[in-house]
């Protein structure tokens, strides 16, 4: 097994941590300035382009829906990224959680 780079590894992290954020949010919905603050508070500070293109990622895995309104962008959880969220599924390029 190859080792991973510190940089992979924090894309897992964070990638994870965005599903978390939405899956515990109301709707499990969050407009993109919200989830970028949380994320950030959570130990991922992240520009706004690369949030985007983990929100576009994470929307190609089936993770996620994204929509634009006035020019933002609001994610929403689908029952696949609330799976992977929370441990019950596993996609390569995001992190398991650890057990509660």
């Amino acid at each position: 097994m190859s080792a991973k780079s510190f940089a992979a590894l924090q894309e897992e992290d964070r990638r994870l941590v965005i599903l978390r954020v939405l899956h515990d949010s109301t709707d499990y919905t969050c407009n993109e300035f919200l989830l970028g603050q949380m994320v950030g508070e959570l130990g991922h500070p992240v520009g706004s382009d690369r949030l985007r293109a983990d929100l576009a990622w994470l929307s190609e895995q089936g993770l996620l829906t994204v929509r634009e309104t006035g020019g933002v962008q609001i994610a929403q959880i689908s029952r696949r990224g609330a799976d992977v969220a929370m441990g019950r599924a596993q996609v390569p390029g995001v992190k398991r959680p650890l057990p509660a």
